[in-house]
């Protein structure tokens, strides 16, 4: 126990301390929300490996691993990290040259900025929320598991640390802290695997002894299942605003691209882990433990604590540097595109900094409310996942390279599609949502942007294609007399 208790004060007052130091150093909402536009290469490779190995990493990836076997990595990690690897090579430029802060951003700047409340409000509320949440269920399990603190004080303790961290350095502080984390969080699931393979009687007898069904991509009879969930997953990563916000973080284009493909590809082989350890924990572990303390199980019973202590702070890591991003995603959602954006266009800087406060404040009591709610970490992360992307997708789509679109039928796809998934499951048609949400929101994209016309908002231009025709923005190293970034037109579009 000493040892536990050890790494974990040490980990808070070394995170504290950091968020400490850029709470005097970040003067800007700039700074605060997107780290000024000014971040180099390992920070950003950092940042991206820590941020997608949160929760669903230590705890979802490994339950799946243990109730549906290797499987779970085709039908969740792999076809995320794909999708997000095409943003950041293909999107980058387009992106970053046109301006924007978020999607609401675009959508602003596409059909007028009435348009942006929708991405705005499900980035927030839809996403951030619930998936903060998922990161404070997290920390609370750790903390009950480890130190048998009951779940809801545990809860309670989780939100206070992730809310203090988070509310003193912004994104600026969150990304350096991520890139340090990022080593520990590799460690742990390196450790861990190895030391699985070790208690399952190497790994020629942890073959021989699963069935076939867990050590296969896709299982005979379950193709449908894989393809399902991989659909209603990954196409959400292509607006996903955590990974925006590492892509506007990056001092230049070339930054963002090379930092991403290295991050997504690491994160490709790490991702594969997790799933590995929930397959080999059958060997050891009661079949009848329940997905989400898996990893606990196997952490506390496989290494001794000056190894299980790192191993734990490995995960204490990412469930901090997720919660910390999830919460600046929707910080960012209502503070740049709500109240900047629709209520106080005006705002002073002053202003801007005390609203981004606010909001980490808003979302992370909004996640706390809603992690006492949670029971089914993956079942609620892939509903936020599904609701996001059939509304979303399309209209992105089309925003970036259809010139027709108008914005009447970027709105009417997005309620009509949000409707539809939400409502789908009421009918008990065995058909997963994802497949009328999706039809829905193209098929009304389409009909509706050929029966009105442009607005007098609109731009109407195929974004992608007008981002790449702009020159490349300058960094701050470039520029003088600017907020750091380079970017002074973003808050007034």
């Amino acid at each position: 126990m000493e040892w536990y208790i050890g790494y974990t004060v040490v980990y808070f007052l070394i995170m504290f301390a950091i968020g400490g130091y850029y709470f005097f150093k970040v003067k800007t909402s700039d700074a605060y929300l997107i780290a000024g536009w000014n971040m180099g290469y390992w920070k950003i490779t950092g940042t991206l490996i820590s941020t997608w190995c949160g929760a669903a990493a230590f705890i979802g990836w490994v339950g799946m691993g243990f109730t549906k076997g290797i499987s779970g990595y085709f039908m969740f990690a792999l076809p995320g990290i794909l999708v997000s690897l095409l943003l950041v090579i293909f999107f980058s430029k387009p992106l970053r040259r046109l301006k924007l802060f978020t999607l609401a951003d675009l959508f602003g700047k596409r059909f007028g900025r009435k348009a942006g409340v929708v991405p705005s409000v499900f980035s927030a509320f839809v996403y951030s929320v619930p998936a903060t949440a998922l990161q404070i269920v997290g920390m609370s399990t750790v903390f009950n598991v480890i130190f048998g603190i009951d779940l809801d004080t545990g809860l309670i303790l989780s939100f206070a640390l992730i809310l203090g961290f988070t509310i003193l350095g912004g994104l600026e502080a969150t990304i350096v802290t991520d890139a340090l984390q990022s080593v520990i969080v590799i460690a742990g699931i390196i450790i861990l695997a190895l030391c699985s393979v070790t208690y399952a009687g190497g790994l020629e007898n942890a073959l021989f002894n699963t069935p076939t069904e867990f050590l296969t991509p896709i299982p005979d009879g379950r193709a449908l299942e894989v393809v399902t969930f991989a659909l209603t997953v990954a196409p959400f990563y292509l607006v996903w605003q955590s990974t925006w916000q590492r892509i506007f973080a990056s001092k230049t284009e070339e930054v963002a691209i090379k930092a991403g493909v290295t991050g997504f590809g690491l994160v490709m082989l790490i991702s594969f882990l997790p799933y590995c350890i929930g397959v080999l924990a059958r060997q050891f572990v009661p079949l009848d433990t329940p997905a989400d303390l898996v990893f606990s199980f196997v952490a506390m019973e496989l290494l001794h604590p000056a190894i299980g202590g790192i191993v734990i702070i490995g995960l204490l890591s990412a469930l901090m540097t997720g919660a910390d991003s999830f919460i600046l995603q929707g910080s960012s959602n209502l503070s740049h595109d709500l109240y900047c954006g629709l209520v106080n266009k005006q705002a002073t800087e002053a202003q801007k900094m005390k609203s981004a406060r606010v909001s980490v404040v808003i979302i992370s009591i909004l996640s706390l409310g809603v992690s006492f709610m949670m029971t089914d970490i993956i079942s609620m992360y892939q509903w936020a996942l599904r609701v996001s992307a059939t509304t979303l997708i399309f209209p992105f789509l089309a925003a970036m390279f259809w010139q027709r679109v108008t914005a009447s039928g970027c709105i009417a796809s997005m309620i009509g599609a949000m409707s539809i998934t939400v409502l789908w499951p009421l009918f008990d048609t065995g058909i997963d949502a994802a497949y009328p949400g999706f039809l829905v929101s193209l098929s009304t994209l389409w009909l509706v942007s050929k029966l009105t016309s442009h607005s007098h908002n609109e731009q109407a231009k195929a974004f992608y294609w007008n981002g790449m025709n702009q020159a490349a923005p300058q960094t701050s190293a470039q520029t003088t007399g600017k907020a750091a970034t380079g970017y002074p037109l973003a808050a007034k579009q």
